[in-house]
């Protein structure tokens, strides 16, 4: 069960729970599945997603929300969500978390089933084959979801998918994955990792686009971003990553602290307001500095 909703309030209501479970940081992520007595599910307003922590601010145009569940039990738990741009056809952002669930290694990367994101309206479907020139390179990485394999398979739909130099894509991109990765794994270091990524579509941040057999232009972003929210005992720490995109020498590669930012400069360049769902003071002094050593840099 699938849920979308775009920023002009156009609901899609879906037979999903009667009762939400909330986190320790009280936003809405994990639905029990239960019926009613007639053997039917109520319809819930599908924009009680927007409150998770994870989610950026949406946009006040051009954009249709996105919320993939997968399978825990007898709940389903919010995988990943995104907010897909039909003016660049290709995500806003992507946001998901690492906590006791989605932090778990239960499974290993799928056998590549690309495909249209079945939420989408078929008109913003580009295909699954290659992206001229470039690599069909995960925004949520196929490693960040392996806590189940239906879960897994999520992350090869094509609204996630964004076009990458290869070098880009399996060089300084993949070591800031592998790395902050390993972070939102530790349940040491957080209870919750909260993250957004993406790259730049604004046409004043793209390189230019590529057609896909439809027709349809897909922008290449000339910058790639990561932001990084991490909640331990109630208090938070944020980390940003802003990345042009394009190949970086062995160098650079290991220099990565040279790319790293606070959260308040990352929304300065991307327009995105990330972690909006945080109280206003906390927000304020989180994203206003960053602290390299205490995520491994």
């Amino acid at each position: 069960m699938y849920i979308r909703f775009t920023k002009l309030f156009l609901l899609f209501f879906l037979p999903i729970a009667l009762f939400y479970a909330c986190g320790d940081d009280d936003d809405v992520r994990i639905k029990v599945v239960e019926e009613d007595s007639d053997g039917e599910s109520e319809s819930v307003d599908a924009s009680a997603y927007v409150r998770c922590i994870e989610v950026p601010a949406l946009s006040e145009s051009d954009g249709v929300f996105v919320v993939h569940e997968a399978a825990y039990g007898s709940h389903k738990v919010m995988n990943y969500c995104l907010e897909f741009a039909p003016s660049a056809m290709h995500s806003r952002w992507v946001a998901f978390r690492f906590d006791g669930v989605t932090r778990q290694q239960t499974t290993g990367r799928s056998d590549e089933p690309f495909t249209d994101d079945p939420l989408l309206a078929s008109q913003y479907w580009i295909g699954s084959n290659y992206f001229p020139g470039y690599d069909r390179g995960h925004l949520c990485a196929s490693a960040d979801r392996v806590w189940s394999s239906e879960a897994n398979v999520q992350t090869f739909y094509m609204s996630n998918m964004s076009p990458q130099i290869r070098d880009f894509n399996s060089g300084i991109w993949a070591d800031f994955e592998i790395k902050l990765r390993t972070k939102g794994r530790d349940a040491t270091f957080a209870d919750t990792v909260y993250v957004a990524k993406g790259g730049t579509i604004r046409s004043d941040q793209i390189i230019g686009s590529v057609v896909r057999n439809n027709s349809r232009k897909v922008s290449v972003p000339k910058y790639y971003f990561m932001a990084f929210l991490r909640c331990k005992y109630g208090s938070y720490d944020a980390i940003g990553v802003w990345l042009e995109h394009r190949t970086y020498s062995k160098e650079e590669r290991a220099n990565l602290k040279n790319y790293l930012v606070s959260i308040d400069q990352l929304e300065q360049e991307t327009g995105i307001d990330f972690f909006a769902n945080l109280p206003d003071n906390v927000e304020t002094a989180v994203e206003a500095s960053y602290n390299p050593t205490l995520w491994g840099f």
